[in-house]
């Protein structure tokens, strides 16, 4: 794996880099073949929150996981959770959907040291659904209607052009909005 390792309002030292790349490293045993994209990192203090953002992008899939805390080590630590979580999701999806040579599900080993096995963790199930009309407004509206929900996410048909959008509540507490090409 190539890293490149960046920092934010922080030196990248070269005790950090070893230790991203040994736990980062790790992540190889769940592929066939190392993956040769770059391993994006980007570690950032703000606030005494240290934050990290790992990105893995490959032909057919993105791998990106981001984790704060009080300690660099432990959101590194946990991040790299995040990202065998995913990949053991994405195992396990696959598996269960494509069945025919040269899919995703040969980019994965179908074990992982000392005859471990993937299997069915997470199952994908939809347990609620609502529906509701599209009011068309627009997204300074949306906004105030998601926060008199107290909801983090907003779904409403833009005003002035009738496409269906999303407005969301950021970490860092300003507001996003999501709309169709």
């Amino acid at each position: 794996m190539n890293f490149n390792i960046r920092g934010e309002n922080i030196e990248v030292t070269p005790a950090i880099r070893n230790y991203v790349e040994k736990k980062v490293g790790k992540l190889e045993r769940y592929f066939d073949e190392t993956p040769t994209s770059p391993v994006h990192v980007n570690l950032q203090v703000i606030n005494n929150q240290q934050i990290i953002e790992i990105t893995i992008s490959m032909p057919q899939l993105l791998l990106r996981g981001e984790e704060t805390h009080t300690d660099m080590y432990a959101a590194i630590d946990l991040v790299v959770e995040k990202l065998e979580r995913q990949i053991r999701k994405h195992k396990t999806k696959v598996n269960r959907k494509f069945r025919q040579e040269g899919s995703l599900k040969y980019m994965f080993r179908n074990e992982v040291g000392n005859g471990v096995t993937f299997e069915d963790e997470d199952e994908l199930e939809i347990v609620r659904t609502k529906r509701f009309s599209l009011k068309p407004m627009d997204a300074e509206e949306a906004i105030l209607q998601m926060d008199m929900l107290g909801h983090n996410f907003f779904v409403f048909a833009n005003s002035v052009n009738g496409d269906t959008n999303v407005v969301y509540r950021r970490k860092d507490g300003r507001y996003g909005l999501i709309e169709p090409q």
